[in-house]
């Protein structure tokens, strides 16, 4: 089997550069340890007098002259203090809108804008999918600063160095922790443990605090390094940097060492304050999690007495790292020079197993720009193999054609075009003709359809007229009270037209709310629609019941006509008196939104019935009043004939005999002749029909409601019986 692809993970800190190459055998399940270099700086970065630009690439030149990189993948770490690391804990979204979410929170949690830093996001810990949801996961946000990232990068880009992974060197410490101390694998093969690890990595200014139990991850800068302890003793035993340096490194060798120690005491002090402080804020937070143990890396860890210190103060156990677990690789591991600055590696180590790709971290601070670019020319031989074989594609198919074209002459194929055009004009002819005749056929059908449209609801007009007909009020059997003419109860209707709408919404549209107020509630609320009839009814009646004011001109057309409209059915006893009842459909039938469209008119008349025997007979309707006798046809015997107020001046109690009119008296007049005013009243109702098959209607309830905005029952004359029980009135 080929070797595998070496990664080299590169630390440049602030004491010098570590970079350590790793590869991974597969058929061992190893991840082996082929070369490692350490370059020291001559100064350290942060001395007053070092150039550190000039440093790192006096250094990076030196690693590169030792060691070939070519073939390999390159990982490089940006130090944490001047790197952003925030961790969101996620409310139930859905898997789709993460990078949704995660770049709100990105715009919220990084104090400047996006297009001016290099960021990535990863999920971390324990947050479980289901049904397309993510629950109870955290977010890791890492950011930086484009012209941070740049400066970092610009020594291997200057070197032509690929850099294949930017990662802040807190994570590192975190992939160097789950491989190496927890054995946490990225199949899933390892469980995390319970209790949470604390790594400190001690540089040269400053200390990054780690906290992870290879789920959740909680990161700090401490502001306390190794250069803190070397100008303890510069002040305090009036040393130069260097002197104070090489004194910290051997100071159990020193002529002194109490008052070395001395002199460092603040600044382990100072040193525990600040890690027990960061502890117990993270507790804070977390207060289920519970500290294990404590590790220790970076050189600043060499201090001698530091370890026993910590673990006193802090009351942990404190490890500091000796040697890696999980990499093999004697000739780097037993190196006397890899020994010495074992602690240094951490960085690199983690670097490097994120480049091979066996750790849960996965994200970089590398610049699109620069990987886009690199995908675009990684593919370019892939392109290029791919036009290459479209052209070549494109020859064969042109040199094939060529080939066909040759062969085609009108000596071989003239006959057989002339066949096919000829064939092609016949077609054409027969789909013409066929065209012709079916649209004949169609006009046809038109007009038997319109002949025949008419015959499944012509007996639904019947129905409607027999159901107006059916609500109107009337007196029961063919006896009248020709004297008492106000206390009849029929309503005559002089005129019923009907008008076609293709929207009956129009109507009800134009209708004021005066004459809506009508309605009934449910009629009110819901306009009607589609196409269907509004009808116009025309009548009059005499009806004036004095002793019941529901019985008086307006209200008498509401509570009677109206109200039978607005019913569902209409049951009325045999005209006959056979007893025999009959049903007709109402609203069932289609009929509603039953209103007053104009107001009724009262005026009085002068009326004189037949008093005694040779009296002045029935002349009909004078002034061809249409319907003005209520003894007309279908209602009972013929009335006494109305005459118009205006011809007679009445006298309080609207009785006076022997009246005269303005022409003189009225022909057949005879003295003690009773002559007696009564009340006309006319009214126009409208309502709408969308005809309605039989087998369409609502379902038939045996007890019928009172119809809404109309008056009950009880509240009605005794006179009226049939409408305060419409089953025991006769059919006219």
């Amino acid at each position: 089997m080929a070797e595998s692809q070496g990664v080299w993970g590169i630390e440049i800190g602030q004491a010098g550069l570590k970079a350590i190459r790793l590869r991974y055998a597969e058929a061992a399940g190893q991840v082996i340890a082929a070369a490692f270099d350490y370059v020291p700086h001559p100064k350290l970065l942060s001395q007053p007098d070092a150039n550190p630009d000039e440093l790192i690439r006096q250094a990076l030149d030196t690693f590169l002259s030792r060691n070939q990189i070519a073939g390999d993948l390159v990982s490089m770490a940006l130090p944490g203090q001047t790197a952003l690391a925030k961790f969101i804990q996620l409310p139930p979204i859905e898997s789709s809108r993460v990078a949704e979410i995660i770049k709100y929170e990105a715009r919220q949690q990084i104090p400047f804008a996006l297009e001016d830093v290099e960021w990535d996001y990863q999920p971390i810990g324990g947050g479980q999918e289901e049904s397309g949801f993510l629950i109870d996961a955290e977010v890791g946000l890492f950011a930086m600063k484009k012209e941070q990232v740049r400066h970092h990068l610009k020594p291997f880009l200057d070197r032509k160095v690929e850099v294949e992974t930017i990662q802040i060197a807190p994570l590192a410490l975190y992939n160097f922790l789950c491989y190496d101390r927890m054995g946490l694998r990225k199949d899933g093969s390892t469980e995390a443990p319970e209790d949470y690890t604390v790594v400190l990595d001690m540089g040269a200014d400053a200390t990054t605090l780690l906290v992870t139990n290879g789920k959740k991850i909680w990161i700090r800068n401490v502001p306390v390094g190794g250069n803190h302890f070397t100008r303890a003793l510069t002040k305090e035993m009036k040393l130069t940097f260097a002197k104070a340096e090489h004194l910290k490194c051997n100071a159990t060798k020193s002529p002194d060492p109490r008052a070395v120690f001395q002199a460092l005491r603040p600044v382990f002090n100072d040193y525990v304050s600040e890690i027990q402080r960061s502890i117990g804020f993270f507790s804070s937070v977390n207060r289920q999690a519970k500290i294990g143990r404590l590790v220790g890396v970076g050189n600043g860890f060499k201090l001698a007495g530091l370890q026993k210190f910590l673990q006193q103060n802090l009351q942990y156990e404190v490890d500091r790292v000796d040697n890696f677990n999980a990499v093999v690789g004697d000739h780097v591991l037993t190196a006397p020079l890899f020994q010495d600055n074992l602690l240094t590696f951490a960085v690199p180590y983690g670097l490097a197993l994120q480049g091979l790709k066996l750790t849960e971290i996965h994200t970089s601070l590398l610049p699109r720009e620069i990987t886009i670019a690199r995908k675009i020319r990684r593919k370019k031989p892939w392109a290029v193999a791919t036009a290459a074989t479209i052209l070549f594609g494109m020859a064969a198919s042109t040199a094939g054609y060529g080939n066909v074209w040759q062969s085609v002459s009108p000596d071989l194929f003239g006959n057989a075009e002339k066949v096919a055009t000829e064939v092609t004009g016949q077609a054409a002819s027969l789909k013409s003709a066929y065209g012709a005749e079916e649209g004949r056929n169609t006009s046809a059908k038109a007009k038997g359809d319109k002949l025949v449209n008419m015959l499944p609801t012509r007996e639904l007009w019947l129905e409607v007229y027999k159901s107006i007909n059916e609500c109107l009020p009337r007196d029961e059997g063919q006896q009248l009270d020709e004297t008492n003419i106000e206390m009849m109860n029929r309503i005559s209707l002089d005129s019923i037209t009907c008008k076609k709408y293709a929207d009956l919404g129009t109507w009800f549209s134009t209708l004021s709310e005066d004459v809506k107020s009508y309605m009934t509630e449910t009629d009110k609320a819901a306009a009607p629609s589609g196409q269907g009839y509004v009808f116009t009814l025309n009548g009059h009646h005499y009806h004036h019941d004095k002793s019941n004011s529901l019985g008086m001109g307006h209200p008498y057309v509401i509570s009677t006509l109206m109200k039978n409209l607005n019913r569902d059915f209409i049951v009325r006893k045999d005209a006959l008196g056979s007893g025999e009842e009959t049903q007709s459909d109402v609203r069932r039938l289609g009929i509603s939104h039953v209103t007053e469209t104009w107001s009724p008119q009262s005026k009085q008349i002068q009326f004189w019935p037949n008093g005694k025997p040779g009296a002045r007979p029935n002349m009909g309707a004078p002034n061809g009043f249409a319907g003005a006798n209520p003894g007309g046809a279908g209602f009972g015997p013929p009335m006494p004939m109305p005459m118009p107020m205006a011809a007679v001046p009445m006298p309080a109690g609207g009785f006076r005999p022997g009246v005269r009119g303005p022409m003189g008296p009225l022909p057949g007049e005879a003295e003690g002749v009773t002559v007696k005013l009564i009340q006309l009243t006319e009214f126009t109702l409208e309502f709408a029909w969308k005809p309605t098959l039989p087998a369409d209607r609502p379902e038939l309830i045996t007890e019928q409601p009172a119809a809404e905005g109309a008056p009950a029952d009880s509240a009605m004359p005794e006179e009226t019986p049939a409408i305060a029980d419409p089953a025991a009135a006769p059919a006219n």
